[in-house]
């Protein structure tokens, strides 16, 4: 099993992307959802506040017990599976980092 996918993860993500369809901000125009992606199940899930509702950005908050490795002392996720990968979802389909940021 791989390392696990945390919050330092997404940051460094975000810098690696930073200026391109990768990252949330620049991707929203074109009708990008942040998501997460199980890569061992293909299960896709939309990012979530708590509350159930669609976050604008890459959040552990809303996602999946079985996705979620570690939390903190409040109960908040610190942690996800290796298996997970943000990535975003425009029209049902599931596009990584990369293929986002080469169609934005």
């Amino acid at each position: 099993m791989g390392r696990k996918y945390t919050a330092l993860c997404l940051r460094q993500e975000n810098l690696a992307y930073a200026g391109t369809g990768g990252v949330s901000e620049n991707c929203r125009s074109q009708q990008f959802q942040a998501a997460f992606q199980d890569t061992e199940t293909g299960r896709v899930e939309l990012a979530r506040f708590e509350n159930g509702q669609p976050a604008p950005m890459h959040i552990f908050s809303g996602l999946p017990d079985e996705w979620i490795l570690q939390r903190d002392s409040n109960g908040q996720p610190l942690a996800l599976l290796p298996s997970i990968q943000a990535g975003f979802v425009r029209d049902s389909e599931f596009y990584t980092r990369e293929q986002a940021a080469a169609l934005v």
